[in-house]
């Protein structure tokens, strides 16, 4: 006895839900802060000694805040929340003004 199976060929674009329809620009732009949040965060775990804050050894506090993989991280936070999500929306927007 054959097993049938049944394969989808395509599906039309506005059968997608929202969030799935989203082009490759707007994708790129979206993954850009998270990719600098995780990339501050490898940095911190392969050279721990940059983070001053897990041991001061007696230096002042500004010493401590300046650290570049702490840097890193915020800035990639702050990316996807102030340029990307805006930036997205505006591509996505272009995107359907477009079809």
């Amino acid at each position: 006895m054959e097993a049938e199976t049944q394969v989808v060929r395509g599906l039309p674009a506005e059968s997608a839900p929202a969030s799935v329809r989203i082009g490759a620009r707007a994708g790129a732009v979206a993954l850009l802060g998270p990719l600098t949040v995780v990339v501050g965060v490898a940095w911190a775990i392969l050279q721990p000694y940059r983070i001053k804050l897990l041991h001061p050894g007696g230096e002042g506090f500004w010493y401590l805040f300046v650290q570049p993989p702490l840097w890193v991280i915020a800035a990639g936070i702050l990316f996807a929340v102030f340029v990307a999500r805006p930036l997205v929306a505006d591509l996505e927007a272009f995107e359907e003004e477009r079809r």
